[in-house]
């Protein structure tokens, strides 16, 4: 499984409800929120063969009150 980060800008007013909506998918392994430009952080597991921009297009950037996206790939280091 590969680690994947993602950072989510919401509508004002809108991020509990995309937290929310987010968390009944049961497809994030872990949801926080955060200060600065964006609202909140996604750390997904996905299997190697999966395509990573269309899990994300399908799963997370279709939920409404999202405005914009950061992901983040992560590479094995040592």
């Amino acid at each position: 499984m590969k680690p994947i980060f993602v950072q989510l800008q919401c509508t004002p007013g809108k991020t509990y409800e995309v937290a929310d909506a987010i968390y009944k998918t049961e497809l994030v392994s872990e949801l926080y929120s955060t200060s600065g430009e964006y609202d909140l952080l996604l750390k997904i597991y996905l299997s190697p063969e999966q395509d990573t921009g269309k899990f994300i297009n399908e799963n997370i950037i279709s939920i409404p009150g999202i405005v914009r996206s950061l992901t983040t790939l992560t590479f094995t280091a040592f």
